[in-house]
């Protein structure tokens, strides 16, 4: 077993592939970005130019769903930083934007015993 595996049987959010605009900011700068993918707990975007963030560093994202005027914003924290990516977790969401990511993972996993147990994990993170 590879350890890229065993990472994502740890995995307790799904993580679904997106393309969209996004923008990330922290109180260094604001640079735009595209998410790469997905899920109830966070995002994982492409390291913008010129963003020399670190990891832990808190930072707002924005993301533009294209086909209509929603986006989401989540206060997030860079958990990994890498040469061409950006793992970001989220660490407060507010409730227009959860009901827009909900809806979104809904129609994008097609099984709603997995968002309700994805549901549920989301709320036992966020307990402890």
């Amino acid at each position: 077993m590879t350890q890229d595996n065993t990472h994502d049987e740890r995995r307790h959010f799904k993580r679904i592939p997106f393309d969209a605009e996004a923008e990330l900011s922290s109180s260094s700068g604001r640079w735009r970005s595209k998410l790469i993918d997905l899920s109830l707990h966070g995002a994982l975007i492409k390291r913008p130019a010129g963003w020399a963030g670190a990891t832990g560093e808190p930072c707002l994202l924005h993301i533009h769903l294209a086909d209509n005027d929603i986006s989401i914003h989540m206060e997030v924290m860079a958990v990994h930083v890498e040469t061409e990516q950006i793992g970001l977790r989220c660490t407060h969401i507010d409730i227009d934007s959860i009901a827009h990511l909900r809806r979104f993972v809904e129609l994008n996993l097609g099984d709603t015993a997995l968002l309700s147990r994805e549901l549920s994990a989301l709320g036992d993170t966020h307990e402890q």
